[in-house]
């Protein structure tokens, strides 16, 4: 299959894709080998997903560890909608002109996360250039609805950029979070061929804003390596973050969602990944995940608890 198609409309799920040519899908390496989803917990999970009329990014942008995070009841939601302005050449979320936000989708997902029983929930979301606010206001009474239905969880949020969006940003930290995610997704010189609608200086001016506003809110961002990057540029990102006081950083490999997408480059191996942790940690980093099945939002949770315990040491 060359393009994905979303199968409820029978179009493709990345027209603007469609007329690229094919590049190869290189075979995975064995340490990037996941399991099918197949047991009752996955089940379990889905069955709430799907009663609740949600979207998550485990699904949409098809993590490699949804089978695992599944079976523990452990979802992403991923709100204003299933379909993304943008078009980014590493991403497999559906793409075109969304439709009119859901209302209920803030209670739908607090009431999602009471029924999993979530500790810690991440909420993200797609990027929506055509809402006067970029969906902040919509997080902020996300985060609210959580807040009253699960007092007792801790939420992060994993936003867009709100590029353009003034005072978008402070609405959604007004909200209080407890982790404000923002990922950079890949270093500057790949911006223009890997997430064109997005500037690399406004992500990081973005979360040394969130600090700014409130220095005691948790902050993190990743990055995905494979796309043609090199090291030095990897070593500048992590100091540029650093400069913005962010917290916590996340590295993993980037995968090839179909041959319409941006081509791996080079698979990584596991003891890179380990090397890149330890330069990290060397630069300040409060927390660091970084290995080839990495995502933001994966074992966000037990990470979370060892950030705090890290702030307090």
């Amino acid at each position: 299959m060359t393009v994905v198609l979303d199968h409820t409309a029978g179009r493709p799920r990345h027209p603007e894709k469609a007329h690229r040519p094919d590049q190869a899908v290189a075979r995975k390496p064995d340490w990037i080998r996941v399991r099918a989803p197949v047991s009752q917990g996955y089940a379990a999970t889905a069955e709430i997903v799907r009663a609740n009329g949600l979207h998550t990014v485990c699904e949409e942008a098809g993590c490699p560890n949804i089978g695992e995070c599944w079976e523990q009841k452990h979802a992403t939601f991923m709100i204003l909608g299933d379909t993304c302005t943008r078009a980014c050449a590493f991403c497999n979320v559906k793409t075109g002109m969304p439709g009119p936000l859901d209302a209920r989708e803030p209670r739908n997902v607090a009431e999602a996360t009471a029924k999993l029983g979530l500790a810690h929930v991440v909420v993200t979301s797609v990027d929506r250039d055509d809402l006067a606010d970029g969906g902040a206001g919509h997080f902020a009474e996300t985060i609210r609805a959580i807040r009253q239905a699960c007092p007792s969880t801790t939420i992060e949020v994993l936003t867009p950029d709100f590029l353009r969006k003034d005072g978008a940003l402070e609405r959604v930290i007004e909200a209080r979070p407890d982790v404000f995610n923002h990922n950079l997704e890949t270093v500057p010189s790949k911006y223009l061929g890997v997430r064109p609608g997005a500037r690399y200086f406004h992500s990081v001016r973005l979360l040394q804003r969130v600090k700014e506003v409130d220095p005691k809110m948790f902050t993190k961002s990743g990055i995905m390596v494979g796309l043609g990057e090199e090291r030095n540029e990897v070593l500048q990102v992590m100091d540029d973050l650093r400069a913005a006081g962010v917290d916590f950083l996340t590295i993993g490999q980037y995968l090839q969602p179909t041959r319409k997408h941006h081509p791996v480059m080079r698979f990584l191996p596991p003891d890179e990944f380990d090397q890149l942790k330890t330069l990290a940690y060397a630069k300040g980093f409060l927390m660091v995940s970084s290995s080839p099945l990495t995502r933001s939002s994966h074992h966000a949770g037990e990470d979370f608890a060892r950030l705090k315990a890290a702030r307090g040491a």
